[in-house]
């Protein structure tokens, strides 16, 4: 395998973390390639949750070194507070050990996150995620190999926060930027993160000449991605496997695996169109959103919830070109008497099976569905016992009560992609593979 690609296949919150783990297991390297801290991967290791924003994945498998890549932006701060975390868990300092930060992804200073907070539209994180971007397009924005240059440079310091007080200026944000704060922010974290800024790029493209194997891991999901999903709804960023090896630093044709992460149903945090949107207070809706705890990692926004939209999910493999899907939170559905797939859309009358370009266009799609019996819902023990069935018996998806066996198949049959992996609850334990897959793998807790 030597890359393997792990994507969100909706709009993000699938449940990308508990699959990265998994992986991990099996890799060398977990290398985040786009987004920043408007990202958040859960994973659950028995009494412990644990959760991401930067940090890949994979940082539970103590052999796996881990890159914070090129096409990353990166809040130093948030990640000061991650590593503690993590230091406080397992007594671990990975930074300059086995974590690295590229040399070419963007920094996110506290002038983004000012100039984030003015946003009323899209729906955004408030991170600072858009602004680093845009400097990066606009080529005035600061990558962690320029800090000693500009530390250095007292006429580049004194442009910089002029610039960045005349921005602030002109969307009503009436905090100002310090040149001496500036200066001491550059300073700190030169300080802090020194010995992990790394050129990674060529340290992956070694690491894969020798035989290493690495799991490139996506933030967000497809219908976010900035060129291809609902704009202006969206990441600032290219979610999709495209960007997988870019992001990286090394070229596409390491990829041997592409992994596409979706729900049994369908949720998205944030402004935009969702054609299968269910009422968050009340039946399915509610329900998914309570049993499944509907939460944003990133954010705590409640997520808004519907059934499995296969139109979006087949453009999704469409632009990815997935080799298999790992299906989360079937577990979530059981207690529904009826399960809907929507496989088209009806736009003013026309019926259609793709995802209109125009958001205005895709606001007024309505859903057309198909209707599968239910099944019955069960505790999280009942769930994990199942799992662990599955193995040990070698029963692989045929442990699935009927009905559920039945609605898993009908997606495979609808998106034609494999699904390789069913999660049927938060723990780590409670995944049942196909057998013989790639994620046909032990899933005992790992220790740190």
């Amino acid at each position: 395998m030597p890359a393997s690609v792990v994507l969100g296949a909706q709009w993000g919150d699938e449940g990308k973390g508990k699959a990265i783990d998994q992986l991990a297991n099996e890799s060398n390297w977990a290398v985040r390639f786009q987004g920043g801290n408007n990202a958040g991967h859960t994973i659950v290791l028995g009494d412990t949750t644990l959760k991401l924003h930067q940090i890949p994945s994979g940082v539970t498998s103590p052999h796996c070194n881990l890159v914070l890549g090129d096409g990353m932006v990166v809040d130093p701060w948030v990640l000061e507070e991650e590593l503690d975390r993590w230091h406080s868990l397992t007594e671990e300092r990975p930074e300059g050990k086995r974590l690295f930060i590229s040399e070419r992804a963007s920094v996110i200073l506290p002038f983004h996150r000012m100039y984030d907070s003015a946003d009323k539209v899209v729906g955004t994180t408030g991170r600072g995620i858009g602004p680093a971007y845009r400097d990066r397009i606009e080529r005035v924005g600061i990558r962690f190999v320029d800090i000693p240059f500009v530390i250095g440079d007292s006429d580049k310091i004194d442009e910089t926060v002029s610039r960045m007080n005349m921005q602030l200026d002109s969307v009503g944000v009436n905090q100002k930027v310090e040149r001496k704060d500036f200066v001491a922010d550059l300073e700190w974290i030169m300080d802090r993160f020194g010995e992990a800024i790394r050129p990674t790029g060529a340290m992956i493209d070694k690491a894969l000449k020798n035989g290493e194997n690495v799991l490139l891991e996506g933030a967000q999901g497809a219908m976010l991605d900035i060129d291809q999903g609902t704009y202006p709804f969206v990441t600032s960023s290219v979610t999709s496997r495209a960007n997988a090896t870019h992001g990286a630093g090394i070229h596409p044709g390491h990829v041997n695996n592409c992994f596409g992460i979706s729900k049994a149903y369908t949720t998205r945090v944030g402004n935009g169109p969702f054609p299968t949107e269910l009422p968050y207070d009340t039946g399915p809706g509610n329900h998914m959103a309570m049993v499944g705890h509907e939460f944003g990692t990133t954010t705590g926004r409640p997520r808004r919830t519907g059934w499995l939209d296969m139109v979006s999910l087949k453009d999704s493999h469409r632009l990815n070109g997935y080799t298999g899907i790992v299906l989360t939170k079937l577990d979530v559905l059981g207690g529904l008497d009826e399960l809907k797939i929507c496989t088209g859309y009806d736009l003013d009358g026309q019926i259609i099976d793709y995802m209109p370009t125009s958001s205005h266009d895709l606001a007024r799609c309505r859903p057309i569905y198909e209707r599968h019996s239910g099944f019955p819902a069960l505790e999280e023990q009942e769930w994990i016992e199942m799992a662990e069935l599955s193995r040990s018996d070698r029963k692989g998806f045929e442990v699935l009560p009927e009905s559920a066996l039945s609605y898993v198949r009908r997606i495979e049959e609808l998106s034609g992609i494999p699904i390789v992996s069913i999660g049927i609850g938060p723990d780590r334990r409670a995944s049942i593979a196909s057998l013989g897959g790639p994620f046909d793998i032990d899933p005992e807790v790992t220790t740190f």
